[in-house]
């Protein structure tokens, strides 16, 4: 009877796993979240066939199986990261994936390592939750998108329930002569992987398009010049609207450390209006892009004045309210294709091509 039911479980949750890729796949979601999106699904389908009696132990693909589904914590990690828009760098990513394949490679195929590779791929499964949990819930003041503030509190939490209930298996059949595919222990498993694919599948999409970003979609970046000509505001926001544009104006921009809760008790305002006014309004997904713009465009200014031109890159950076270089660095290469350095030499050239300058916003 438990054999019954751990199958007729897991055959829904294979089905509903073909299903949300199918829905992905026929989707107009960006691609660089639907790649780690589907690869979570398929991570979670190869874990419900490789922890069952759906497959025999020792068969010639469940080395396979094994490689598929313990990469879900990658997977995980990378849907938060580019679904929060705080892309990973590529020699991290690679890093990762590398080491990962290492333990994969120990625990399948060397048998005196077999332990060895557990506990590496368990532990770069540990930091890629613990930085997702960091990225979601400690820099969720930054997000302005109100669904997505929600997803930055369960996603971690599903990311820490699988990776757990994977090191719980694993553990198991390390340390104890306990089967975990034994009918109870199978059955318990597969309600828990159900309830998790449920639950990602009914918050990824009863949202609206705010959430998942589509393939026509493009970030608001500093140098676009598509300012909203004319904002279409109500009587309250037209007031909150002119106050922001008065505090960004004397350089409230500049305060080291600046959050949306703090600038929305400068202006007097319940942070979600000052949060609905940023992002359905002058379109930003991030706090942290609109502060950059009128940042980056004043660095601008700055790197290219001669009454500048001694100032270290650094001292540009800690007046505009960075608390470091290389955030600073970051945010000048993304929304100018340049480093601050590289700009200021070009501005300051014999014969330069003008540097574009970026402006803030002004509507």
């Amino acid at each position: 009877m438990i054999e019954q039911w751990d199958y007729l479980i897991r055959l829904i949750s294979i089905g509903s796993g073909l299903t949300l890729i199918a829905m992905v796949v026929a989707s107009e979601v960006r691609l660089s979240v639907r790649v780690p999106l589907i690869g979570m699904l398929v991570g979670s389908i190869s874990y419900v066939l490789n922890s069952s009696l759906l497959t025999p132990s020792n068969s010639l693909l469940e080395p396979w199986l094994i490689f598929v589904s313990l990469s879900t914590p990658f997977w995980i990690w990378l849907f938060g990261r580019r679904l929060f828009e705080r892309e990973p760098e590529r020699r991290i990513m690679l890093s990762v994936i590398t080491v990962m394949v290492f333990g994969w490679f120990l625990r399948s195929f060397v048998p005196f390592a077999v332990s060895g590779g557990f506990i590496i791929i368990q532990l770069v499964s540990l930091a890629l939750v613990v930085d997702l949990v960091r990225v979601g819930v400690f820099e969720r003041d930054d997000d302005l998108v109100e669904d997505r503030r929600v997803v930055r509190l369960w996603l971690p939490l599903l990311a820490a329930l699988q990776a757990g209930q994977i090191l719980s298996v694993e553990m198991l059949e390390l340390i104890s002569v306990v089967d975990v595919k034994r009918p109870a222990l199978s059955l318990l498993n597969s309600i828990v992987i159900l309830m998790l694919m449920l639950f990602a599948s009914l918050s990824l999409f009863r949202t609206n398009r705010e959430l998942l970003p589509r393939r026509d979609e493009q970030q608001s970046t500093a140098g676009d010049d598509d300012l909203i000509p004319e904002l279409d505001l109500s009587p309250s926001e037209k007031v909150l609207h002119d106050k922001l544009a008065a505090a960004m104006s004397e350089g409230a921009y500049n305060a080291p450390g600046l959050t949306i809760a703090a600038l929305a008790d400068q202006l007097d305002t319940p942070p979600h209006r000052l949060r609905a006014l940023i992002n359905s309004r002058l379109g930003h997904r991030n706090f942290s892009a609109f502060l950059n713009r009128y940042r980056i465009a004043e660095a601008q200014r700055m790197l290219s004045s001669g009454e500048h031109v001694d100032l270290p890159v650094l001292t540009i950076a800690m007046d505009l309210g960075y608390n470091s270089l290389p955030p600073f660095n970051r945010a000048f290469r993304e929304l100018t294709g340049s480093s601050p350095s590289e700009f200021r030499k070009r501005a300051f050239a014999g014969n330069p091509v003008q540097p574009e300058i970026i402006e803030a916003d002004q509507n």
